[in-house]
């Protein structure tokens, strides 16, 4: 009897094929059916990889130019021809110098639109940074009452919001605060050291429910506009719990637990990931990285003091170099990965095109994924591998996955190589499973 490259005569092939759609067809369909839903409703199934872009107007305008191969291109659209599919923008009431105000962001977002990267957009809630040490109010803000603060926090969000909708860029993500693990909006909003009593936390609670609120009334479609809450210390489980037990109950509900992930600040790469899991565990949400970076030398180019600068600030078995910032980026990704119940929404890479111009110079120059003369870094491909169930390769996990898969069952007896997800040596319905999962 003839037989074919698998062992199976071409009537034995047919009859498995025939019991396989038997017994499958009705659940293969439903899960297409449902995942097809899904994606119709906006659900997500790629690993949002995203960089925040944030400072590029002002490299660009200082002078700044990006390359590959010795070509000069929009940073923008190297990131996109990279596998990043997402920009954060950060988002200042009135800053000095104008750069990431709402007409900045606005056009920053206008571009990001164009090369087809999605939207975070990052509320501070401040003429200029705001990070943990540092929640100031807007000038404009600094003598109003509690009431009038809500207002205004609420106009101005909803203002902001309504802007980019009404030109076709809204934000995918909206962040109420940058790393608000103290609060914001100091004092109103303050809540560590001798501010940790109830009616401080009563006050952020408000404050951060009042900007939830002004965001779902510009995005009534809650399946448009996810709303992330971001502290600053990924790897300190029991900070972030403290934290986000005092808040959850007095605010609405949010999507997303943001987190900021610095080695030389916040730990190791297990403490994180355990800081991940165990967030997602506790209190249902997805985790997104919405900052990280690593040094891909210790060198420097200008004369500005780098943020890192020595061997101590480094996680071991990582070198500041370009491999070691590839393979942190890899090892971080596939963390996020793993989260159970497909909770890892993806990380952001901060900065990544602050590179020094002489004119604007950059404490971030060696954490970029620019030399130091603005060609593009090898590690930059990070973001295009390690994507599990992205069985076309197009960077997507979708439809289009599982169709291949299911084609792979019924005309291929289940030999294809890089379809077998769950490593079991054969392509399976336990594989579409699992790949539904991933992408819902």
């Amino acid at each position: 009897m003839l037989q074919n490259d698998n062992g199976f005569s071409p009537c034995r092939k047919n009859l498995v094929k025939d019991r396989f759609q038997a017994r499958y067809s009705l659940k293969v369909l439903s899960l297409i059916f449902a995942l097809s839903i899904a994606q119709l409703r906006g659900v997500g199934g790629s690993l949002l990889k995203g960089v925040d872009s944030s400072l590029l107007d002002r490299v660009e305008d200082s002078g700044g130019i990006f390359t590959v191969n010795g070509l000069p291109q929009d940073a923008l659209t190297i990131f996109t021809d990279h596998g990043i599919n997402m920009v954060r923008l950060k988002l200042w009431n009135n800053p000095a110098e104008g750069y990431n105000n709402l007409s900045h962001v606005l056009s920053m977002a206008r571009r990001a639109r164009d090369q087809g990267l999605g939207l975070l957009l990052d509320f501070h809630y401040s003429d200029t940074w705001a990070d943990p040490a540092h929640q100031v109010k807007p000038a404009a803000w600094t003598d109003l009452d509690f009431s009038s603060l809500t207002d205004s926090l609420y106009q101005f969000t909803l203002a902001a919001v309504n802007a980019l909708r009404d030109q076709n860029t809204s934000p995918a993500i909206v962040q109420i605060g940058n790393e608000i693990s103290c609060g914001m909006l100091w004092d109103d909003g303050r809540v560590c050291g001798s501010y940790n009593t109830d009616i401080q936390w009563d006050q952020l609670g408000i404050l951060v429910d009042t900007a939830i609120q002004a965001v779902r009334d510009s995005t009534p479609s809650r399946d448009s506009t996810r709303i992330c809450i971001h502290f600053d210390n990924g790897g300190n489980y029991g900070a972030a719990e403290w934290f986000f037990d005092r808040l959850i109950p007095r605010i609405s509900d949010f999507e997303i637990i943001g987190l900021s992930y610095y080695p030389w600040w916040h730990g190791t790469l297990e403490e994180v990931s355990t800081s991940m899991n165990a967030l997602h565990e506790l209190y249902s949400k997805e985790i997104l990285i919405v900052e990280t970076a690593y040094p891909w030398t210790l060198e420097w180019s200008d004369g500005t003091d780098n943020i890192v600068g020595s061997e101590n600030q480094l996680l071991e078995g990582f070198p500041a170099t370009v491999e070691g910032q590839w393979n942190f980026l890899d090892q971080l990704i596939g963390e996020v990965s793993s989260i159970p119940d497909g909770a890892g929404a993806g990380l952001f890479y901060w900065a990544p095109d602050w590179i020094s111009t002489g004119v604007y110079e950059s404490p971030w120059e060696n954490l970029t994924l620019f030399d130091f003369d603005g060609e593009l870094l090898e590690s930059v491909t990070a973001f295009e591998d390690g994507l599990t169930g992205d069985i076309n390769g197009d960077g997507q996990i979708d439809i289009t996955d599982v169709i291949l898969i299911v084609d792979c069952i019924l005309n291929f007896s289940g030999v294809c190589p890089g379809y077998d997800l769950n490593q079991d040596n054969v392509v399976t319905i336990l594989d579409i499973v699992l790949l539904v999962d991933l992408i819902l």
